[in-house]
Protein backbone atom coordinates (compact mmCIF):
# COMPACT_ATOMS: atom_id res chain seq x y z
CA UNK A 1 0.00 0.00 0.00
CA UNK A 2 4.51 7.80 2.10
CA UNK A 3 6.90 15.12 2.15
CA UNK A 4 4.44 16.55 2.87
CA UNK A 5 1.95 18.41 3.68
CA UNK A 6 -1.19 19.36 3.70
CA UNK A 7 -4.35 19.21 5.27
CA UNK A 8 -6.36 17.15 3.13
CA UNK A 9 -9.70 16.15 2.18
CA UNK A 10 -12.72 17.34 0.46
CA UNK A 11 -15.72 19.43 0.43
CA UNK A 12 -18.55 18.12 -1.67
CA UNK A 13 -19.40 20.69 -4.31
CA UNK A 14 -22.67 21.03 -6.08
CA UNK A 15 -21.24 22.12 -9.41
CA UNK A 16 -21.49 19.69 -12.34
CA UNK A 17 -18.39 17.62 -13.02
CA UNK A 18 -18.40 18.50 -16.71
CA UNK A 19 -19.60 21.61 -18.47
CA UNK A 20 -23.21 21.49 -19.62
CA UNK A 21 -23.55 19.39 -22.71
CA UNK A 22 -20.01 17.97 -22.42
CA UNK A 23 -19.80 14.18 -22.30
CA UNK A 24 -16.91 12.23 -20.84
CA UNK A 25 -17.33 9.52 -23.46
CA UNK A 26 -15.97 11.66 -26.28
CA UNK A 27 -17.36 10.19 -29.50
CA UNK A 28 -20.68 9.07 -28.02
CA UNK A 29 -20.16 5.48 -29.19
CA UNK A 30 -20.98 2.69 -26.78
CA UNK A 31 -17.89 1.45 -24.94
CA UNK A 32 -16.81 -0.33 -21.78
CA UNK A 33 -13.84 0.71 -19.67
CA UNK A 34 -12.29 -2.11 -17.64
CA UNK A 35 -10.78 -1.05 -14.31
CA UNK A 36 -8.50 -3.18 -12.13
CA UNK A 37 -8.78 -2.55 -8.39
CA UNK A 38 -8.57 -4.29 -5.03
CA UNK A 39 -11.35 -5.72 -2.86
CA UNK A 40 -12.55 -4.54 0.55
CA UNK A 41 -13.46 -0.95 -0.25
CA UNK A 42 -11.70 0.17 -3.43
CA UNK A 43 -13.95 -2.17 -5.42
CA UNK A 44 -17.10 -0.55 -4.04
CA UNK A 45 -15.68 2.88 -4.82
CA UNK A 46 -15.11 1.94 -8.45
CA UNK A 47 -18.63 0.52 -8.70
CA UNK A 48 -20.24 3.65 -7.27
CA UNK A 49 -17.96 6.04 -9.18
CA UNK A 50 -18.62 4.06 -12.34
CA UNK A 51 -22.38 4.31 -11.85
CA UNK A 52 -22.11 8.07 -11.33
CA UNK A 53 -19.97 8.42 -14.45
CA UNK A 54 -22.35 6.34 -16.55
CA UNK A 55 -25.25 8.47 -15.37
CA UNK A 56 -23.53 11.50 -16.89
CA UNK A 57 -22.15 9.55 -19.87
CA UNK A 58 -24.72 6.87 -20.81
CA UNK A 59 -22.54 5.55 -23.62
CA UNK A 60 -19.77 4.52 -21.19
CA UNK A 61 -19.96 1.45 -18.92
CA UNK A 62 -17.38 0.92 -16.17
CA UNK A 63 -16.44 -2.72 -15.51
CA UNK A 64 -14.66 -3.60 -12.26
CA UNK A 65 -12.19 -6.51 -12.30
CA UNK A 66 -10.41 -7.62 -9.15
CA UNK A 67 -6.63 -7.38 -9.43
CA UNK A 68 -5.03 -6.52 -6.13
CA UNK A 69 -2.90 -3.39 -5.83
CA UNK A 70 0.35 -5.25 -5.26
CA UNK A 71 -0.14 -7.48 -8.31
CA UNK A 72 -1.28 -5.05 -10.99
CA UNK A 73 2.10 -3.65 -12.04
CA UNK A 74 3.40 -7.12 -12.90
CA UNK A 75 0.15 -8.52 -14.30
CA UNK A 76 -0.25 -5.61 -16.74
CA UNK A 77 3.00 -6.65 -18.43
CA UNK A 78 1.44 -10.03 -19.26
CA UNK A 79 -2.21 -9.19 -19.81
CA UNK A 80 -1.74 -5.88 -21.61
CA UNK A 81 0.14 -7.20 -24.66
CA UNK A 82 -2.21 -10.20 -24.76
CA UNK A 83 -5.18 -7.89 -25.22
CA UNK A 84 -6.94 -8.96 -22.03
CA UNK A 85 -5.75 -6.14 -19.79
CA UNK A 86 -7.60 -3.12 -18.39
CA UNK A 87 -8.10 0.41 -19.61
CA UNK A 88 -7.14 1.70 -16.16
CA UNK A 89 -5.49 -0.01 -13.22
CA UNK A 90 -4.62 0.96 -9.67
CA UNK A 91 -1.01 0.65 -8.52
CA UNK A 92 1.19 2.21 -5.82
CA UNK A 93 3.15 5.21 -7.03
CA UNK A 94 6.54 3.66 -6.28
CA UNK A 95 6.04 1.32 -9.27
CA UNK A 96 5.92 4.30 -11.65
CA UNK A 97 9.54 4.15 -12.81
CA UNK A 98 9.21 0.48 -13.67
CA UNK A 99 5.89 1.04 -15.48
CA UNK A 100 7.31 3.88 -17.57
CA UNK A 101 10.56 2.06 -18.35
CA UNK A 102 8.63 -0.95 -19.64
CA UNK A 103 6.10 1.13 -21.59
CA UNK A 104 3.00 0.04 -19.68
CA UNK A 105 1.40 3.46 -19.04
CA UNK A 106 0.70 6.74 -20.83
CA UNK A 107 1.22 10.26 -19.43
CA UNK A 108 -1.58 12.60 -18.44
CA UNK A 109 -3.35 14.51 -21.19
CA UNK A 110 -3.82 17.68 -19.17
CA UNK A 111 -1.57 17.64 -16.09
CA UNK A 112 -2.02 21.32 -15.24
CA UNK A 113 -5.75 20.89 -14.66
CA UNK A 114 -5.16 17.86 -12.42
CA UNK A 115 -2.25 19.44 -10.53
CA UNK A 116 -4.37 22.40 -9.49
CA UNK A 117 -6.28 20.01 -7.23
CA UNK A 118 -3.52 17.70 -5.94
CA UNK A 119 -1.60 17.64 -2.70
CA UNK A 120 2.05 18.45 -3.40
CA UNK A 121 3.07 14.96 -2.26
CA UNK A 122 0.78 13.36 -4.82
CA UNK A 123 2.03 15.57 -7.63
CA UNK A 124 5.62 14.65 -6.78
CA UNK A 125 4.75 10.98 -6.47
CA UNK A 126 3.24 10.78 -9.97
CA UNK A 127 6.01 12.67 -11.78
CA UNK A 128 8.82 10.77 -13.47
CA UNK A 129 11.54 12.32 -15.61
CA UNK A 130 9.55 15.51 -16.03
CA UNK A 131 6.27 13.89 -17.08
CA UNK A 132 3.21 13.11 -15.03
CA UNK A 133 1.44 9.76 -15.13
CA UNK A 134 -1.79 8.56 -13.62
CA UNK A 135 -4.58 9.99 -11.50
CA UNK A 136 -3.96 9.95 -7.72
CA UNK A 137 -7.04 8.62 -5.95
CA UNK A 138 -5.76 8.65 -2.37
CA UNK A 139 -2.80 9.57 -0.22
CA UNK A 140 -1.61 7.64 2.78
CA UNK A 141 0.99 7.33 5.44
CA UNK A 142 1.05 5.46 8.71
CA UNK A 143 0.95 6.73 12.27
CA UNK A 144 0.70 5.58 15.88
CA UNK A 145 -2.54 3.85 16.85
CA UNK A 146 -3.25 3.83 20.58
CA UNK A 147 -5.76 1.68 22.45
CA UNK A 148 -7.59 3.99 24.86
CA UNK A 149 -8.33 1.07 27.19
CA UNK A 150 -4.59 0.53 27.73
CA UNK A 151 -3.11 4.02 27.50
CA UNK A 152 -4.47 7.46 28.31
CA UNK A 153 -4.31 10.08 25.57
CA UNK A 154 -2.05 12.18 27.79
CA UNK A 155 0.43 9.28 27.91
CA UNK A 156 0.77 8.87 24.14
CA UNK A 157 4.55 9.20 23.59
CA UNK A 158 6.04 12.12 21.71
CA UNK A 159 9.53 10.54 21.49
CA UNK A 160 10.88 7.01 21.24
CA UNK A 161 12.42 7.44 24.70
CA UNK A 162 8.94 8.29 26.00
CA UNK A 163 7.62 5.15 24.35
CA UNK A 164 10.28 2.99 25.98
CA UNK A 165 9.57 4.57 29.39
CA UNK A 166 5.86 3.86 29.02
CA UNK A 167 6.58 0.27 27.99
CA UNK A 168 8.96 -0.36 30.87
CA UNK A 169 6.26 0.70 33.34
CA UNK A 170 3.46 -1.12 31.53
CA UNK A 171 1.97 -3.86 33.66
CA UNK A 172 -0.99 -5.49 31.95
CA UNK A 173 -0.75 -9.31 31.96
CA UNK A 174 -1.25 -10.78 28.52
CA UNK A 175 -1.00 -7.35 26.86
CA UNK A 176 1.81 -5.68 24.92
CA UNK A 177 2.86 -2.04 25.35
CA UNK A 178 4.00 -1.70 21.72
CA UNK A 179 4.07 -3.61 18.45
CA UNK A 180 5.04 -3.15 14.80
CA UNK A 181 6.07 -5.30 11.85
CA UNK A 182 9.82 -5.04 12.38
CA UNK A 183 10.70 -6.81 9.13
CA UNK A 184 8.67 -4.49 6.90
CA UNK A 185 10.77 -1.83 5.16
CA UNK A 186 7.71 0.36 4.72
CA UNK A 187 7.77 0.98 8.47
CA UNK A 188 11.43 0.60 9.41
CA UNK A 189 12.45 3.32 6.95
CA UNK A 190 11.49 5.83 9.66
CA UNK A 191 14.62 4.95 11.62
CA UNK A 192 17.03 5.87 8.82
CA UNK A 193 15.30 9.17 8.07
CA UNK A 194 16.64 11.33 10.87
CA UNK A 195 18.32 14.65 10.15
CA UNK A 196 16.89 14.83 6.64
CA UNK A 197 18.47 11.54 5.56
CA UNK A 198 16.32 10.32 2.66
CA UNK A 199 16.31 7.12 0.63
CA UNK A 200 17.93 7.82 -2.78
CA UNK A 201 18.52 11.45 -1.82
CA UNK A 202 16.32 14.48 -1.20
CA UNK A 203 14.33 13.97 -4.40
CA UNK A 204 14.35 10.17 -4.31
CA UNK A 205 16.19 9.97 -7.63
CA UNK A 206 19.87 9.52 -6.72
CA UNK A 207 20.60 6.00 -7.95
CA UNK A 208 24.23 6.23 -6.83
CA UNK A 209 23.50 6.76 -3.15
CA UNK A 210 20.81 4.89 -1.26
CA UNK A 211 21.67 6.77 1.96
CA UNK A 212 21.06 3.56 3.86
CA UNK A 213 24.62 3.44 5.18
CA UNK A 214 25.06 7.00 6.45
CA UNK A 215 25.87 7.79 10.10
CA UNK A 216 22.25 8.96 10.56
CA UNK A 217 20.97 5.63 9.26
CA UNK A 218 23.26 3.63 11.57
CA UNK A 219 22.25 5.67 14.61
CA UNK A 220 18.59 5.34 13.71
CA UNK A 221 18.83 1.57 13.41
CA UNK A 222 20.39 1.46 16.86
CA UNK A 223 17.25 3.16 18.17
CA UNK A 224 15.20 0.58 16.28
CA UNK A 225 17.18 -2.34 17.71
CA UNK A 226 16.83 -0.84 21.19
CA UNK A 227 13.08 -1.43 21.01
CA UNK A 228 13.74 -5.16 21.30
CA UNK A 229 14.07 -4.59 25.06
CA UNK A 230 10.34 -3.74 25.25
CA UNK A 231 9.11 -6.19 22.60
CA UNK A 232 11.01 -9.39 23.16
CA UNK A 233 9.90 -11.41 20.15
CA UNK A 234 11.77 -12.44 16.99
CA UNK A 235 10.99 -10.69 13.73
CA UNK A 236 9.27 -13.80 12.38
CA UNK A 237 6.61 -13.48 15.11
CA UNK A 238 5.83 -9.84 14.33
CA UNK A 239 4.48 -10.02 10.78
CA UNK A 240 1.78 -7.54 9.79
CA UNK A 241 -1.05 -10.09 9.91
CA UNK A 242 -0.08 -11.24 13.40
CA UNK A 243 0.41 -7.70 14.68
CA UNK A 244 -2.87 -6.50 13.15
CA UNK A 245 -4.66 -9.34 14.86
CA UNK A 246 -3.11 -8.54 18.23
CA UNK A 247 -4.21 -4.90 18.11
CA UNK A 248 -7.68 -5.84 16.83
CA UNK A 249 -8.01 -8.22 19.78
CA UNK A 250 -7.32 -5.36 22.19
CA UNK A 251 -3.97 -6.75 23.29
CA UNK A 252 -1.64 -3.91 22.20
CA UNK A 253 -1.43 -0.38 23.59
CA UNK A 254 0.61 1.26 20.79
CA UNK A 255 0.82 0.08 17.20
CA UNK A 256 2.19 1.49 13.94
CA UNK A 257 -0.22 1.09 11.04
CA UNK A 258 -2.16 3.03 8.42
CA UNK A 259 -5.67 4.25 7.56
CA UNK A 260 -6.53 0.93 5.89
CA UNK A 261 -6.90 -0.49 9.41
CA UNK A 262 -9.34 2.13 10.71
CA UNK A 263 -12.42 0.15 9.66
CA UNK A 264 -11.16 -3.31 10.70
CA UNK A 265 -10.14 -2.06 14.13
CA UNK A 266 -13.41 -0.16 14.53
CA UNK A 267 -15.38 -3.22 13.49
CA UNK A 268 -13.40 -5.25 16.05
CA UNK A 269 -14.69 -2.93 18.77
CA UNK A 270 -11.36 -1.34 19.72
CA UNK A 271 -11.64 2.18 21.13
CA UNK A 272 -8.56 3.78 19.60
CA UNK A 273 -7.02 7.07 18.57
CA UNK A 274 -4.34 7.97 16.03
CA UNK A 275 -1.33 10.22 16.71
CA UNK A 276 1.85 11.17 14.82
CA UNK A 277 4.92 8.97 15.22
CA UNK A 278 7.36 9.60 18.07
CA UNK A 279 10.36 11.77 17.22
CA UNK A 280 13.90 10.39 16.96
CA UNK A 281 16.69 11.54 19.34
CA UNK A 282 17.74 15.13 18.74
CA UNK A 283 14.61 16.02 16.79
CA UNK A 284 11.39 17.78 17.77
CA UNK A 285 9.19 16.64 14.88
CA UNK A 286 7.58 13.26 14.35
CA UNK A 287 9.84 10.71 12.67
CA UNK A 288 9.58 10.95 8.88
CA UNK A 289 7.46 8.19 7.39
CA UNK A 290 6.94 7.05 3.82
CA UNK A 291 3.96 8.58 2.11
CA UNK A 292 2.23 6.63 -0.58
CA UNK A 293 -0.08 7.63 -3.37
CA UNK A 294 -2.56 5.19 -4.84
CA UNK A 295 -2.67 5.94 -8.55
CA UNK A 296 -5.13 5.03 -11.28
CA UNK A 297 -2.93 4.58 -14.35
CA UNK A 298 -4.13 4.55 -17.96
CA UNK A 299 -2.83 1.45 -19.71
CA UNK A 300 -0.74 1.96 -22.83
CA UNK A 301 -2.61 -1.03 -24.30
CA UNK A 302 -6.08 0.48 -23.92
CA UNK A 303 -8.11 0.93 -27.09
CA UNK A 304 -10.00 3.74 -25.37
CA UNK A 305 -7.20 5.95 -24.03
CA UNK A 306 -9.06 9.24 -24.45
CA UNK A 307 -12.11 7.96 -22.61
CA UNK A 308 -9.95 6.29 -19.95
CA UNK A 309 -8.20 9.61 -19.30
CA UNK A 310 -11.57 11.28 -18.78
CA UNK A 311 -12.70 8.67 -16.28
CA UNK A 312 -9.37 9.00 -14.46
CA UNK A 313 -9.89 12.77 -14.20
CA UNK A 314 -13.43 12.14 -12.92
CA UNK A 315 -11.98 10.14 -10.00
CA UNK A 316 -10.02 13.22 -8.86
CA UNK A 317 -13.05 15.51 -8.67
CA UNK A 318 -14.10 16.67 -5.17
CA UNK A 319 -17.24 14.55 -5.14
CA UNK A 320 -15.39 11.36 -6.01
CA UNK A 321 -12.53 12.06 -3.60
CA UNK A 322 -15.07 12.57 -0.81
CA UNK A 323 -16.85 9.36 -1.81
CA UNK A 324 -13.62 7.37 -1.77
CA UNK A 325 -12.62 8.74 1.63
CA UNK A 326 -16.00 7.76 3.04
CA UNK A 327 -15.91 4.24 1.60
CA UNK A 328 -12.26 3.35 2.23
CA UNK A 329 -11.27 5.55 5.22
CA UNK A 330 -8.23 6.70 3.25
CA UNK A 331 -7.04 10.27 2.77
CA UNK A 332 -7.90 12.20 -0.39
CA UNK A 333 -5.17 13.05 -2.86
CA UNK A 334 -6.51 16.58 -3.15
CA UNK A 335 -6.82 19.44 -0.69
CA UNK A 336 -10.09 20.26 0.97
CA UNK A 337 -12.01 19.06 3.99
CA UNK A 338 -12.91 15.43 4.37
CA UNK A 339 -16.01 14.61 6.37
CA UNK A 340 -17.02 11.50 8.26
CA UNK A 341 -13.52 10.29 9.20
CA UNK A 342 -12.86 10.91 12.89
CA UNK A 343 -9.32 9.50 12.70
CA UNK A 344 -8.12 11.52 9.70
CA UNK A 345 -6.39 14.21 11.76
CA UNK A 346 -3.73 11.90 13.17
CA UNK A 347 -2.74 10.73 9.69
CA UNK A 348 -2.89 14.24 8.25
CA UNK A 349 -0.63 15.51 11.04
CA UNK A 350 1.86 12.73 10.24
CA UNK A 351 1.56 13.36 6.50
CA UNK A 352 3.17 16.77 7.02
CA UNK A 353 6.40 14.97 7.95
CA UNK A 354 6.20 12.16 5.40
CA UNK A 355 8.10 11.84 2.13
CA UNK A 356 7.01 10.02 -1.04
CA UNK A 357 8.42 6.58 -1.62
CA UNK A 358 10.91 6.91 -4.49
CA UNK A 359 9.48 5.65 -7.77
CA UNK A 360 12.73 4.93 -9.63
CA UNK A 361 13.26 1.34 -10.89
CA UNK A 362 15.79 0.41 -8.13
CA UNK A 363 12.90 0.55 -5.64
CA UNK A 364 11.92 -2.90 -6.87
CA UNK A 365 15.02 -4.29 -5.12
CA UNK A 366 14.76 -2.11 -2.03
CA UNK A 367 11.87 -3.81 -0.26
CA UNK A 368 13.31 -7.29 0.19
CA UNK A 369 16.81 -6.02 0.96
CA UNK A 370 15.70 -3.49 3.56
CA UNK A 371 13.17 -5.89 5.05
CA UNK A 372 15.78 -8.62 5.49
CA UNK A 373 18.27 -6.14 6.95
CA UNK A 374 15.68 -4.86 9.41
CA UNK A 375 14.85 -8.38 10.55
CA UNK A 376 18.54 -9.18 11.01
CA UNK A 377 19.13 -6.05 13.06
CA UNK A 378 16.05 -6.72 15.18
CA UNK A 379 17.23 -10.28 15.78
CA UNK A 380 20.60 -9.10 17.06
CA UNK A 381 22.99 -8.34 14.19
CA UNK A 382 25.59 -5.76 15.20
CA UNK A 383 24.35 -2.48 13.76
CA UNK A 384 27.68 -0.73 13.42
CA UNK A 385 29.54 -3.62 11.82
CA UNK A 386 26.84 -5.67 10.14
CA UNK A 387 24.40 -3.04 8.82
CA UNK A 388 26.45 -2.29 5.70
CA UNK A 389 26.64 -5.95 4.70
CA UNK A 390 22.90 -6.37 5.30
CA UNK A 391 22.08 -3.85 2.59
Amino acid sequence: MKKLLCVAALVCLSMPLFAEGQQGGGTGKKLTLTVWESLNGPDEFIRQAGAAYTKQNPNVTIKFVNVELGDSHTQIAMDGPAGVGPDLFAAPHDTLGELVATGQVVPLENPSAINAQLLAACKTATTYEGKQYGYPVSAETYALFYNKALIAESQVPKTWDDLKSFAQNFNQPGKYPFMMDVGNAYYTIIFISAKGNRLFGANGTDTRNTNLNTPAAVEGMKVFQGLRSILNAPAADLKTSTSDGSFAAGNVALYISGPWNVKPFTDAGVNFGVAPLPSLPGENSPAASFSGTRVMFVSAYSKNIEEAQKFGAFLVTPEMQQLRAQITNTLPATSGAVTGNTHAKGFLDQLQYAFPMPSIPPMAKFWDAMGAASSNIWNGADVQNDWYSCI
